[in-house]
C-alpha cells in the first residue's frame, strides 16, 4: 500500500470555512493525512461566517515538516492573515523550492500568492473580486486552473472541484472519481425523493 500523502491546510481569522472544510474533508476521504494549522496564537480560529474551527497545531510547529501539497482556503480577511504569516511564507517558499505542490482558492491566489510575486509567469484564477490583482488573468474565468505544481480556484462554489483536482494530482484519476461518487446508502434505505 502506498504511503499516505501529507497535506497542510493553514487557516486564520476570517478564513472561508466552507472552502477549508471541503479541502480538509475531500482530501481525508481520499486517504491523505491532512494537518490543519492555525496562523493565529490560538488553535481555535474564528472563520469568516462565525464558525469556529480548531486546528491540529500552530503553524510554527509545521516548519520542519514536508507536505505533498499546501492548500490555502480563501476568505478576504483569512487570506490577509495567511499572507502576513512569516512562518507560512517560509513554508510555501520551501515547498516551491523543493518542487512540491502548492494551491489556493478564492482570495488567496491574489492576496497571498500574487502579493509575494509567486504567480509571475503562471496561469491562475481566483475569486472574481480579486481578478484584477493577478499578473495574468487570461484563465480567470476557469473554475480550476492547474499550472505545473500550482493549482488555483475561484471560491466556495468551486471548492469541491478544487479539492478533487488535488486528489487526482496526489492519487490519480480513479481515486478522484471514487471520492466524487455519491454516498452509498445502506441496503434498504432510499435517498429522499423530491416530488413537485
Amino acid at each position: 500500500m502506498a504511503a499516505s500523502k501529507r497535506v497542510l491546510v493553514p487557516i486564520g481569522t476570517g478564513s472561508e470555512e466552507m472552502e477549508a472544510v471541503i479541502i480538509i474533508d475531500v482530501l481525508r476521504r481520499a486517504g491523505a493525512e491532512v494537518t490543519v494549522a492555525s496562523v493565529e496564537d490560538n488553535m481555535q480560529v474564528d472563520m469568516s461566517r462565525g464558525v469556529k474551527l480548531v486546528a491540529d497545531k500552530l503553524i510554527g510547529s509545521c516548519s520542519n515538516e514536508e507536505y505533498d501539497v499546501i492548500a490555502l482556503p480563501g476568505g478576504n480577511g483569512g487570506a490577509e492573515r495567511l499572507r502576513d504569516s512569516q512562518e507560512l511564507e517560509a513554508l510555501i517558499e520551501q515547498q516551491r523550492g523543493a518542487g512540491r505542490r502548492w494551491a489556493a482558492v478564492c482570495a488567496s491566489p491574489a492576496v497571498v500568492f500574487q502579493s509575494k510575486g509567486w504567480l509571475e509567469g503562471k496561469k491562475a484564477t481566483c475569486h472574481p473580486a480579486f481578478v484584477d490583482r493577478l499578473a495574468d488573468s487570461s484563465e480567470a474565468d476557469a473554475r480550476v486552473v492547474v499550472d505545473g505544481l500550482l493549482t488555483t480556484s475561484r471560491g466556495p462554489g468551486t471548492s469541491f472541484e478544487f479539492a478533487l483536482a488535488l486528489v487526482e494530482q496526489l492519487y490519480g484519476k480513479d481515486k478522484a472519481e471514487e471520492v466524487a461518487q455519491p454516498m452509498v446508502l445502506p441496503q434498504g434505505l432510499d435517498a429522499p425523493k423530491v416530488v413537485a
